[in-house]
């Protein structure tokens, strides 16, 4: 097998051979060509016509050539692609800093990546708790989290390109995406790789710049819904918690108050003992002790509950919710006069995409109003007296 290519399939062939034995080109009509794209039939008649030469160093010539010899380094051609692509045009060698830099340079915050991600969550709890602000505080951690998936992305990138060496045999199912060695054109022999790796370079910057836009709506997305299946289990954890520091304190204050009343208490009988003598003493023995009397129940309120207390809200206007919450929920409404005490972790509804509670109901009405509150919520009669609370106070 000698050192020509056929120049339709760029198979092997033999210097003789009249038809490619893989794509059944004619060499007869077009012959083959060397691996530096040049036609073998021309570069035979170029040598052919040099008189600087012997018969003998021409037939030397060109069997050296039907062996695969460079015929720019013998000086009977020229490069093929010289002249032809300006110095700025060439593409450049790409190091391990220049892979996706559109990646690398992605602040996370594209307007585009934040559409997709609303589409991708109407309708759901997330994009309700996403406009009112529920995830501004974990922007941080957000951005810290895409970072990583950022630098693992990258790395798959720089195997997928051949600039670096598999790792570990997982890596070595990774497809590598690199061009061919050699790639010419077969009637005028100039450097398609080259022209190529132009265009590639920029479909490449334009396809690294949708990679990041997809890449930040899906692990925006995806921390959202991971941070939204939490954050119930940890608020229901911070009013348990404020619960019960409430009540430490409820007790110490209690346990402070105590001894003081009862000290009173048992000075007053033993003084009116001394006081009463004679008839008075023997009377009082005699007497039938009263039954002692039943303490005070609180009022009812008759048929429909009780009388609940008003409250007014003097703070900042972004902090009434917070504070209706833990200060006012005993001012809520309460129709069939159960007396049980509203909670902010209270369920108000249930369904398979998440539960209801009522912070969620005061929140989501303290930035959007009444119609940023989900159908479910006002399955609960409860909503209602939530509202007409909230805007009591």
């Amino acid at each position: 097998m000698g050192g020509v290519y056929c120049p339709t399939c760029e198979a092997g062939v033999e210097v003789t051979a009249k038809f490619c034995l893989s794509c059944g080109h004619d060499l007869t009509i077009q012959g083959p060509i060397t691996a530096t794209g040049h036609d073998l039939h021309q570069l035979k008649d170029v040598i052919r016509l040099r008189e600087d030469l012997s018969m003998a160093e021409k037939f030397d010539m060109i069997a050296r050539i039907e062996d695969g010899a460079d015929p720019i380094a013998l000086g009977i051609a020229a490069a093929a692609d010289d002249g032809d692509l300006p110095p700025e045009q060439e593409a450049p060698a790409q190091n391990l800093d220049e892979v996706a830099p559109a990646l690398q340079a992605a602040t996370w915050d594209n307007g585009a990546a934040a559409a997709a991600t609303d589409l991708a969550t109407e309708g759901l709890k997330i994009n309700d708790l996403k406009k009112a602000g529920a995830f501004d505080k974990e922007d941080k951690t957000f951005v810290e989290a895409m970072d990583l998936g950022r630098k693992a992305t990258l790395e798959l990138l720089k195997v997928s390109q051949g600039m670096v060496l598999p790792a570990n045999d997982a890596l070595q199912q990774v497809p590598i995406m690199q061009p061919p060695n050699k790639s010419f054109c077969p009637k005028c022999g100039s450097d398609i790789h080259a022209n190529t790796m132009l265009q590639w370079k920029k479909w490449s910057d334009t396809s690294t710049e949708v990679l990041t836009i997809q890449l930040e709506a899906a692990m925006r997305t995806s921390l959202m819904h991971l941070s939204a299946s939490y954050r119930d289990k940890i608020q229901d954890l911070q009013d348990q918690l404020s619960d019960a520091k409430k009540a430490v304190e409820r007790a110490k204050e209690e346990a402070a108050s105590a001894p003081k009343t009862e000290t009173k208490e048992a000075e007053a009988p033993k003084a009116k003992e001394k006081k009463k003598t004679g008839k008075a003493a023997a009377a009082t023995k005699a007497a039938p002790k009263k039954a002692s009397s039943s303490p005070t129940k609180p009022k009812a309120g008759g048929l429909f509950g009780a009388k609940k207390p008003k409250k007014t809200y003097e703070g900042e206007p972004g902090g009434k919710a917070e504070w209706f919450l833990e200060e006012a929920l005993d001012t809520v409404y309460d129709p069939h006069g159960t007396g049980k005490p509203v909670k902010a972790a209270m369920i108000l509804a249930r369904s398979s995409e998440g539960n209801v509670r009522v912070r969620d109901v005061i929140r989501t009405y303290a930035v959007e109003g009444e119609d940023g509150i989900s159908e479910l919520a006002w399955t609960s009669p409860l909503t209602k007296y939530l509202i007409e609370a909230f805007d009591a106070c």
